[in-house]
């Protein structure tokens, strides 16, 4: 993407006036580098989320941004009810609540390297993954209801975790507002056995070391030490939010020319939130949120199950539980103003500084740990919010590292064996179904993740505390 089509403001901020419809900027937060490997769609898409009605502040769009439906993943934007504003199911994408867990194990390195490969399997044996992978649990109407409408409580509550975990999970575990009779019963169908299962695409569960601590304080309140290990789980709502993700893009091409909106593309389908669609798909989309939420819960207590049986007493306590690909209603400062907004954040991630109420101690003291995932063989990173992100993008971050490759590009250049043969060599044990499937997600299809957090950084996102690197993944 050319950088002479942006005003730049710093070394990380890209702007772009208001034109044509658009009825407030749009901002890319990214390095010059980013944003020469940026497609040129990134630019179209948040100059088109900026014509949306009640729009506040600006089309936002993070480091690791690529092309998406309708909002570029990487995108974020708030609407103002008072305003008219709108809900898009394309600006919150089809996997709903996809997100992300890491959990502390008390482990080193040198604990887990003389069992590496018999954790890897037996991990791979416990975790169903892959696609339209179904595991153990099969929910009756009565339950798929429970479930939509407790989220992890619901997975607590019949044993598939601990109650622990709740206040160290966004939304305390249970996100409210779920409609579980808006969701339509296909959508249930597809459900009834994926609770409990990874699925494919870039989800994964990796056993992961710390190889880099960047803020010793904070560091010490997440739990986090360097070659300490963890475990990280990144999913979200499978079939389930897939479906209404579907159901409710074809109603808001309507929704939206009833109202009167003219759509600058027509994947930016949406409703005024003060609709009957509207509300219908927010109630519908929160109970995909408490799916994701009861789902990563449940692939958790199973990884817990694993870890017990290789090292008695380790008990694999949650660090933090936030999702990716959400709307939800947040009080933020516009103008001086406190208001109640409809934050869409697709592929990105909730950043909440130092102080917020939201957070359990000890973590307010701090701010928000910030989860971001990078490839099979690069590693991932822990961030924490800053206090400053609230006024630069309402308390956003980036969530990982971002495609560089479509996957169609990646099964060309790539060999799925080869990929896995290559990472065993440099410690990192590789378990999927599909060779086809690790081909796709190959490290080279994606962005340079160091670059990407460093960005985030710069511009006032979030800081980084620590580096992981993958000891095992498990892919769908």
């Amino acid at each position: 993407m050319d950088p002479g089509r942006f005003t730049r403001v710093d070394a990380t901020t890209w702007r772009v006036e208001p034109h044509g419809p658009m009825r407030v900027p749009a901002i890319i937060f990214a390095d010059e580098a980013l944003i020469r490997d940026m497609d040129d769609k990134v630019y179209e898409q948040a100059v088109n989320v900026a014509a949306l009605p009640g729009i506040v502040q600006a089309s936002y769009v993070m480091p690791d941004a690529h092309w998406g439906y309708g909002f570029p993943i990487g995108g974020v934007a708030a609407f103002d009810p008072d305003q008219g504003g709108v809900v898009s199911a394309g600006g919150v994408g089809f996997d709903i609540s996809c997100g992300v867990r890491t959990m502390l194990t008390g482990l080193k390195a040198a604990d887990v390297l003389p069992v590496q490969k018999a954790l890897a399997d037996s991990l791979f044996e416990e975790i169903p993954a892959g696609v339209g992978s179904t595991g153990a649990i099969t929910l009756d109407f009565a339950e798929m209801d429970a479930m939509l409408a407790g989220g992890a409580h619901w997975a607590v509550a019949r044993g598939w975790g601990e109650p622990r975990d709740l206040d160290r999970i966004e939304e305390g575990g249970r996100m409210a507002g779920a409609r579980p009779d808006y969701v339509s019963a296909r959508a249930k169908e597809r459900q009834r056995r994926e609770m409990g299962t990874l699925g494919s695409g870039n989800h994964y569960l990796e056993v992961q070391v710390v190889t880099e601590i960047f803020d010793d304080g904070v560091a010490r309140v997440f739990g986090l030490a360097e070659d300490d290990v963890v475990v990280t789980i990144h999913c979200g709502s499978r079939g389930l939010g897939h479906q209404i993700g579907t159901d409710f893009l074809k109603e808001m091409v309507l929704a939206a020319e009833t109202a009167g909106i003219k759509l600058p593309d027509r994947e930016l389908a949406c409703a005024p939130i003060r609709s009957e669609v509207g509300e219908r798909y927010l109630g519908a989309m929160r109970a995909a949120m408490n799916c994701a939420l009861a789902n990563r819960e449940i692939l958790g207590h199973y990884a817990r199950g694993v870890f017990a049986r290789f090292f008695p007493g380790c008990d694999l306590p949650l660090l933090f539980d936030v999702s990716h690909n959400t709307c939800k209603v947040e009080p933020h400062l516009v103008d001086g103003r406190r208001c109640e907004l409809f934050v869409h954040r697709k592929g990105a991630t909730r950043a909440f500084g130092p102080g917020h109420e939201s957070l359990p101690e000890p973590l307010r003291a701090v701010g928000q740990p910030v989860l971001i995932g990078g490839s099979m063989g690069t590693g991932s990173y822990i961030l924490v919010g800053e206090a400053q992100a609230e006024q630069k993008a309402f308390a956003s971050a980036c969530h990982g590292a971002g495609r560089a490759l479509s996957r169609h590009a990646a099964l060309k250049q790539w060999s799925g064996r080869k990929i896995r043969d290559d990472l065993a060599a440099q410690g990192i044990l590789i378990r999927s179904p599909s060779t086809r499937g690790i081909a796709e997600e190959a490290p080279g299809a994606y962005k340079d993740v160091s670059a990407v957090v460093v960005a985030a950084e710069q511009a006032g996102l979030a800081r980084r505390v620590a580096r992981l690197r993958p000891l095992i993944c498990i892919k769908g």
